[in-house]
This record gives structure tokens, C-alpha cells and sequence, in this order.
């Protein structure tokens, strides 16, 4: 080889090496006045989800470091990855042009957002969920808000499964959490206000979908507070509330059928059932609303289908 191409060479292996590194940060910072030509770094950081999501490496995060909407469309997320607003910041991930705000098609990652905020925004084109997962992927939302949504707040189908814990979900027009063949979702010390569904367990598939609801706050719900439905002989369809209250709600516990009758599921235990105009409304074969005997279900305007107590286990 001759000296002359030895320089060249090393330049080359330097800028192969440079470009490696910055495919593969750690951590990607977002700013409102940064820039996606930027590396993403804390020095250089870039203004929008999708460069901070090239910018960084599988399983590593994403910092929102002040306030503003960090994307002007759909996020695609293909990697496992955790993006959070720092303390203090509003961390803005909207739903606009006819799309969520977040899409996760992709199988076995592990997503999880943290003290973000999604919504709409003034002015746009009205987009539809705030997350929307297809891939058996596992996804996290701590500490949260969602809210103001023309569609759902999160939908999952097939085998992901969903944490919410410590959030809050309101104002959405159709199903705050939407669940449909196969997916699961554990729900912890969360709130969900003057949604039209709060929590949905839909099954028309072989299969379980199923929900549980423990420590939280689910009022306001001008259909069903939660909802376990399937429509299939093969599906089976699961929800568990725990030491929650359901209050002002036109039906608070919902289990029906819709079509061949399912295996549809709904039990209480540790939990209030007040003011609501309804407080369960069980419906079609294949349904039971099951209650461990200690809950406390009064003030309610009435009541449609049976409720059955759960024997000691």
C-alpha cells in the first residue's frame, strides 16, 4: 500500500467510526430550539422524535429537556426505547393528520414513556389514537397524561401487553384504553375522567384479552366505565378491578356478548361502586360479573343482569 493512501485510509476508518457512535448514543436529547442536522447530543441536541430515534441505540433513551411538541406527524417506533420529559418539562407528543400520535407495529420491544403528554393540537388536522400498537410488543406509560382524543387513547390488538401506572387518561371520545384480540394491560394507581369507555376488553378471536384495574380512579364515563365484550365462541375476554372506586358513570361494570357467546369476565373486590346510573350491566351468554363480597356498591340507580359472589378461594 502506499503512503499516500495510508491518510486516506485512517480518515476513512475515523469518519466510519464517528458515524458508528452516533447510530448508537445511549441517551439522544431533544431541546425547542435544537436542530435534527445535530448529532442528538447533550451539546448538540436535535428537535424531533424521529432524529432522536435514529440518533439512538436499541434500548437506550430519549430526554425532552423543556417544553414543546417534539413531532409533526406520526412517531414510528421501531426499537426498544425509553423517551421521557424531564422533570418540570411538557414533553408534548401529538396526534395530528389524520394519524396517532405514536405507532408501534414492530414484535418484541420493550417502549416506555415516561412523564409525557399526549394529545391534539390547535389549529391541525385532528389525528385519531394517542398510541397505537399492533406488534407483540411490551409497552410502559408512567406517569402520563392522555387526553382529548377523537378515537382512543391507547388501542393494542394481537399479544403486546401494556402498563399504565401513575396516569391519566381523559376527555377521550371513544375507549381510553382500548384492548382487541389478544393483548393485556395491568393498570395501577391511574385515573380516567369523562371518557366515553374507560377500559375495553374485546375479544373476537381465539384467544384471552384481559385487563387489570387496581388502585385507581375511573369516573365520568358517559357508556361503560369498563367493558368486557367478546363476539366469538373461541374468545375469551377478562377484567379485574381492585381496590378502584367506578363512580358517575352511565354504566359502571359492562359484560356482554355480542354474537356467538364467549368466555366474559368481570370481578370486583376491595372497591367502590357509587352514583353511577347503572352499576353493572351484564348481558348474553357466557358472561358472569363476579364480587369477592367486599366491595361497597351503593347509591346507583339500578342495576341490569345478575352479580355473583365469588366463594372463598
Amino acid at each position: 500500500m502506499s503512503k499516500s493512501r495510508v491518510p486516506r485510509l485512517f480518515l476513512a476508518l475515523a469518519l466510519l467510526a464517528a458515524a458508528t457512535a452516533h447510530a448508537q448514543l445511549f441517551r439522544a436529547y431533544l431541546t425547542s430550539d435544537g436542530n435534527d442536522a445535530n448529532p442528538c447530543t447533550l451539546p448538540q441536541p436535535c428537535r424531533l422524535l424521529p432524529a432522536a430515534l435514529s440518533a439512538v441505540a436499541d434500548k437506550g433513551e430519549i430526554w425532552m429537556l423543556d417544553s414543546a411538541n417534539y413531532n409533526t406527524g406520526t412517531v414510528t417506533i421501531g426499537k426498544s426505547v425509553a423517551i421521557l420529559a424531564i422533570p418540570g418539562a411538557v414533553g408534548s407528543i401529538v396526534a395530528l393528520n389524520g394519524g396517532p400520535a405514536i405507532s408501534i407495529t414492530a414484535a418484541d420491544l420493550v417502549i416506555a414513556l415516561r412523564n409525557v403528554v399526549i394529545g391534539p393540537v390547535a389549529g391541525a388536522t385532528p389525528g385519531t389514537h394517542g398510541i397505537h400498537m399492533t406488534g407483540a410488543s411490551s409497552l410502559s406509560v408512567e406517569n402520563s397524561l392522555i387526553a382529548n382524543l377523537p378515537v382512543d387513547g391507547i388501542k393494542a390488538s394481537g399479544a403486546g401487553t401494556v402498563t399504565v401506572s401513575g396516569s391519566t387518561l381523559r376527555n377521550i371520545e371513544n375507549r381510553a384504553i382500548n384492548l382487541t384480540d389478544g393483548p393485556s394491560v395491568t393498570i395501577a394507581a391511574s385515573r380516567f375522567i369523562d371518557n366515553f369507555v374507560s377500559v375495553s376488553a374485546f375479544g373476537s378471536t381465539t384467544g384471552t384479552t384481559a385487563a387489570a384495574i387496581n388502585d385507581s380512579t375511573i369516573t365520568g364515563s358517559a357508556y361503560c366505565a369498563v367493558h368486557a365484550n367478546t363476539s366469538a365462541a373461541t374468545a375469551i375476554a377478562r377484567i379485574a378491578v381492585l381496590r378502584s372506586t367506578v363512580e358517575r358513570s352511565t354504566y359502571a361494570l359492562c359484560v356482554t356478548t355480542n354474537g356467538p357467546p364467549g368466555t366474559t369476565e368481570l370481578s370486583l373486590g376491595s372497591s367502590l361502586v357509587f352514583n353511577n346510573d347503572q352499576s353493572w350491566y351484564v348481558l348474553g351468554g357466557g358472561t358472569v360479573l363476579l364480587s369477592l363480597g367486599n366491595n361497597q356498591v351503593t347509591g346507583n340507580n339500578s342495576a341490569t343482569g345478575t352479580l355473583t359472589l365469588l366463594a372463598p378461594q
